[in-house]
């Protein structure tokens, strides 16, 4: 197959691939009456993993801009999984840190998101995995420096 074929079809293929997966996070979820969305578990996870955050990191780990992120948090607290603690330097920026509640529900979610990673991975082998990290590796790695991300 032409080269100039393939990359269109790995173009497409990875677009379609991540609205699948999105679908059936989303879908899974709202089975199980989460109070919270996919996108939300991935930052209440980040922040349990991590002990406390500041926003400007979440930001740049998710490469999510910042509203985008106020919006999770301010979310995340309205539902007491975060609290948000002010940094000693005085200025208005705060260290976030998760509740007991959210380390509850990151723990009863996680197990749903291992089945979703599971279900997607399904019949693939080690090496084809490990091939495919390293190839969406350097794709993320030839385009990361030619984007302006504004988080």
């Amino acid at each position: 197959m032409q080269r100039s074929i393939l990359r269109r079809r790995i173009s497409a293929r990875l677009t379609t691939t991540s609205i699948v997966l999105r679908i059936f996070s989303n879908n899974s979820f709202n089975k199980e009456n989460f109070e919270i969305t996919p996108e939300q578990y991935g930052i209440l996870s980040l922040i349990v993993d991590n002990k406390e955050l500041y926003q400007r990191q979440l930001s740049e780990i998710t490469l999510k801009d910042r509203a985008n992120i106020s919006r999770i948090i301010k979310i995340l607290e309205d539902k007491k999984l975060i609290t948000k603690t002010p940094d000693s330097n005085g200025r208005k920026i705060y260290k976030i840190q998760p509740t007991e509640k959210g380390l509850e529900l990151r723990n009863k979610i996680h197990a749903v998101t291992k089945n979703i990673r599971q279900t997607a991975t399904k019949d693939i082998t080690n090496e084809e995995l490990e091939i495919f990290l390293n190839t969406l590796d350097k794709i993320y790695f030839n385009i990361r420096d030619k984007v302006n991300l504004q988080i």
